[in-house]
């Protein structure tokens, strides 16, 4: 494992610190980067399709289904909390006490009794029939539509809009869906010419419910478009809060935590809000808004927007408090240095807060996306929330390198507000900046939620019932 890491002999705290430990070669980068790519590509061939699959194993005919999908989300988040706290534990303390070699080793071994639980249940999942490649399909309308784009709605060629006869859908694993009115451009790919009578094509003529299974994905962007902002502040909180944490006391009692597990706190609190959330929230929530499951999927998205900015109002409020506490006490360019006074465990109140807009706001999303997705593009769905994450990740790493181009003054000697002695940087600005555009992104989704439409608030032709259609196999 060594050869592949560059010299860390004479590279202590300070020196990582500081950014003088031996650079790593570009052969040696360049492995990282494969490896870590590799490990996205498998990432995102899991995160999209295992929550769908797993909610695809409840029968839409039960009168309990919502509850139970409801509960299952809720299970399947807390599932990847337990997973990330025993990550800033365990795998942390192995990696300290045996190094990175035995870190990574123990997960592969991890993942791979997971796999092989997997496999061994597969007789007993219930699947849904495959309908073809659902990007595709995509694709078919979108260069259908472009090709009659010049086509009229009134024209003496056009026959109508074109859908197979019978209740059932020329696309294995969906209903049929009634059309709509939005998007009207994209209708054009559905409209049935006389020339398409001779010689049909399906990159020339689309089905009603393929042009629908289109416009449901367009209409669902907004909503995880307006979860970019809160991935943002969770990925800044996981950077910015750990050198917060450098400078001050990790003491519980006699037990001295390492900074790197104080990432673990948001996923305790993930833990413990989802153990109370049906005992706690949804009675108090039912109460407010009458809705039998405490609230509604856009609302709960909501909920946790709202205490998102919350979090990061309280985070600025106590960086200014921790900024003008080291200044005071004679600690401003000693940031390396703790603050036996001040204890790290203040950070907890915007750890618990966005902890608790996580449990609203992702788990809300996930049953939205899935529920509203084309029937058979749940996984899609399902991979908004994922690209949302992505997304908000990348709009951090934008966003902290903006920040360190256009604040402070280098020839004045005054630092960038992401300086590397948080003492004498603002990270309070940050964090204010980041309430600002929260409270912007929040107003939107507001707008995009009261625009928005639940499937079944539309009109769906002849209230064709997904088993009729036999989407599934039943397991053997």
């Amino acid at each position: 494992m060594k050869v592949f890491m560059p010299n860390q002999d004479n590279c202590d705290r300070i020196s990582q610190l500081l950014g003088s430990c031996e650079p790593a070669k570009s052969w040696q980068m360049l492995y990282l980067y494969t490896v870590l790519y590799i490990t996205g590509f498998g990432a995102a061939g899991i995160r999209p399709c295992v929550s769908s699959f797993g909610a695809d194993q409840f029968d839409e005919r039960s009168k309990d289904y919502k509850t139970h999908l409801d509960r299952f989300f809720n299970f399947f988040y807390l599932s990847v909390t337990v997973g990330a706290i025993v990550a800033f534990t365990l795998v942390v303390y192995i990696q300290m006490e045996h190094g990175w070699g035995s870190a990574f080793g123990a997960l592969a071994i991890a993942m791979g009794i997971s796999n092989m639980l997997f496999f061994i249940g597969t007789p007993l999942y219930r699947h849904r029939l495959p309908g073809g490649s659902p990007l595709t399909r995509v694709a078919q309308v979108l260069v259908a539509a472009f090709r009659k784009r010049h086509a009229a709605f009134s024209s003496s060629e056009l026959i109508g809009l074109y859908e197979v006869p019978g209740k059932h859908s020329a696309i294995k694993g969906s209903g049929k869906i009634a059309h709509t009115d939005d998007f009207r451009c994209l209708d054009k790919a559905a409209l049935e010419l006389k020339e398409d009578v001779i010689n049909p094509s399906p990159w020339k003529l689309c089905t009603v419910t393929q042009v629908e299974e289109v416009k449901t994905l367009v209409r669902l962007v907004p909503i995880p478009a307006c979860t970019i902002m809160l991935n943002v502040i969770l990925t800044e909180f996981l950077t910015l809060s750990v050198q917060q944490a450098y400078t001050m006391n990790t003491h519980m009692g006699k037990l001295k935590l390492p900074v790197t597990c104080m990432p673990v706190f948001p996923g305790l609190s993930i833990f413990l809000i989802l153990s109370l959330y049906y005992s706690t929230f949804v009675p108090l929530c039912r109460r407010i808004t009458g809705h039998p499951r405490g609230a509604s999927q856009l609302q709960r998205v909501g909920i946790g927007l709202a205490v998102s900015i919350l979090s990061v109002i309280w985070a600025g409020i106590f960086e200014r408090y921790r900024r003008n506490y080291a200044i005071s006490h004679g600690y401003e360019f000693s940031f390396l240095t703790a603050m036996p006074d001040l204890s790290a465990y203040w950070l907890l109140i915007q750890y618990c807060l966005i902890g608790i807009a996580e449990v609203f706001c992702i788990v809300g999303l996930l049953e939205f996306l899935y529920e509203e997705a084309p029937d058979a593009m749940k996984s899609i769905g399902s991979a908004y929330a994922a690209l949302a994450g992505g997304l908000g990740c990348f709009a951090a790493s934008i966003l902290n390198s903006i920040i360190k181009s256009v604040t402070g003054n280098p020839k004045k000697g005054q630092p960038n507000w992401l300086a590397q002695n948080i003492n004498t940087g603002r990270f309070d600005y940050l964090y204010w900046l980041l309430a600002v555009l929260s409270v912007i992104n929040f107003c939107a989704f507001l707008y995009s939620a009261y625009r928005y439409k639940y499937r079944s608030e539309q009109k769906h032709g002849n209230d064709y019932e997904v088993m009729e259609n036999k989407l599934y196999d039943s397991p053997i």
